[in-house]
């Protein structure tokens, strides 16, 4: 059963070192907005780790625009919050979604459930409603040299290497402040400021992706478990996030 703030009670931690984790998050978004201004954008999933870089953003007035990938299929909650962060911070988000007539060709051709048939039938899935719509949000006639991310390295063992400055290709780098954050610092720090978030959190859905292949997680499951929670493990990736190209531009 859903209760509000039940996600701040059961996750929020006072960790050690907290306060450092924190100040190096924060310096990691002032030095990217600084290296990369005019051409960053911070690519939200509008889950609780991007509710805080977009919470941090806003509170330190960094010149970081904010966008998201609006595949067509997300929760009503997910989509809540855009309005919600613009009465709270005065930021829009600019969505970006898959083009409508490929959506209804695709969905003709393979239906509408094609995530459950076929791991390649997923996985087309999320590069039509996720990845094209992705290479216009960093592309485009202005291309981005820089783009934030939520990523942190306990979120799965996949990502147990992400550094806080990844190079994404030629000549684009990837940032994830929060790379060396905890849950439970995400939690503190949205219990400390108050931080708006998706509901769903308190229905124990830790990762939000569409709402097709998001499920609740029970005590005890892995963090990612209820994502496409019909496929093996070493699976569970849309292919937004793979492995950095190069080596890191800095580890800091």
């Amino acid at each position: 059963m859903r209760s509000l703030n039940q996600a701040v009670l059961v996750n929020a931690r006072s960790l050690p070192g907290f306060d450092d984790r924190f100040a190096h998050a924060l310096s990691v978004l002032r030095d990217a907005a600084e290296r990369h201004a005019g051409a960053i954008v911070q690519a939200t999933s509008l889950g609780a780790e991007d509710m805080v870089i977009t919470d941090l953003i806003a509170r330190h007035d960094l010149a970081i625009p904010l966008a998201t990938l609006d595949t067509g299929m997300l929760h009503a909650e997910t989509l809540a919050l855009l309005p919600r962060i613009r009465q709270r911070y005065g930021l829009a988000v600019e969505g970006f979604g898959p083009p409508a007539e490929a959506v209804l060709q695709f969905v003709a051709q393979r239906g509408d459930r094609v995530m459950y048939g076929s791991l390649e039938g997923r996985k087309a899935c999320c590069a039509l409603r996720k990845l094209e719509p992705l290479s216009r949000l960093l592309g485009g006639p202005a291309p981005k040299t820089a783009w934030v991310t939520g990523l942190r390295r306990d979120q799965s063992g996949g990502r147990g290497t992400v550094d806080f400055v990844e190079a994404d290709g030629p000549g684009r780098s990837k940032f994830n402040p929060l790379a060396n954050w905890a849950w439970g610092d995400v939690w503190r720090y949205i219990e400390r400021f108050d931080v708006p978030y998706n509901p769903l959190h308190d229905a124990f859905f830790p990762s939000i992706g569409c709402a097709p292949c998001t499920r609740a997680v029970a005590q005890g499951e892995d963090f990612r478990a209820g994502r496409w929670w019909w496929e093996e493990d070493s699976a569970k990736e849309c292919g937004l996030h793979g492995p950095a190209a190069t080596a890191t531009e800095s580890s800091r």
